[in-house]
């Protein structure tokens, strides 16, 4: 509670609002909110939403549902969650916290053998992606130009081009997938 009240407080201020402006904007005392902000009071959550409407921010941010994955970027191996898979048995895992506001996503594909990237590589929005063969070796196809990567190859381009990855080891393959999340 107290944590809440200090980034009420220091949004508030942040927007150059007093105590009382957001508290007549908002319905209330100003003495309640100089209670919210000290951490001896906690408000209902309609108050709380009205507060977040007013500062313009959101409830999750004043409450820090997104602080611990901030303050603790580090994601052990049992931690990591499966994203999703296709038909070909390709499976992707996010290697990272999700947070509103992160500008990239990491993530580690794998692929059967002759398994592909489709219905997994599926940005097609501004933005760019960068891929890193970790093992195995592929062909990749962008824009209908086709391209061979094997272990230790990088490869970088723009999220809005057709693209397609595919297993052509006698294995299992795994390539590092970062991309700039769609922001929509």
């Amino acid at each position: 509670m107290d944590q809440m009240g200090k980034r009420i407080k220091r949004r508030r201020e942040s927007l150059g609002l007093t105590s009382k402006i957001l508290s007549t904007s908002i319905g209330v005392t100003a003495s309640l909110i100089s209670q919210i902000e000290k951490g001896k009071a906690f408000p209902s959550i309609v108050t709380l939403k009205k507060i977040a409407e007013e500062l313009k921010t959101t409830v999750g941010n004043l409450i820090g549902e997104n602080e611990s994955q901030i303050q603790h970027p580090q994601l052990n191996l049992s931690q990591r969650r499966f994203a999703k898979k296709n038909k070909n048995g390709t499976s992707s895992y996010l290697l990272s916290y999700h947070f509103p506001s992160k500008q990239i996503e990491p993530y580690l594909i794998k692929f059967n053998k002759n398994s592909d990237s489709k219905d997994i590589m599926t940005s097609n929005y501004p933005g760019q992606e960068f891929c890193f063969v970790l093992k195995g070796k592929f062909e990749v196809v962008i824009n209908k130009q086709q391209y061979i990567l094997n272990d230790g190859d990088g490869f970088y381009f723009n999220s809005k081009n057709s693209h397609l990855f595919k297993n052509i080891s006698s294995k299992e393959a795994e390539i590092l997938w970062i991309i700039t999340p769609n922001k929509n």
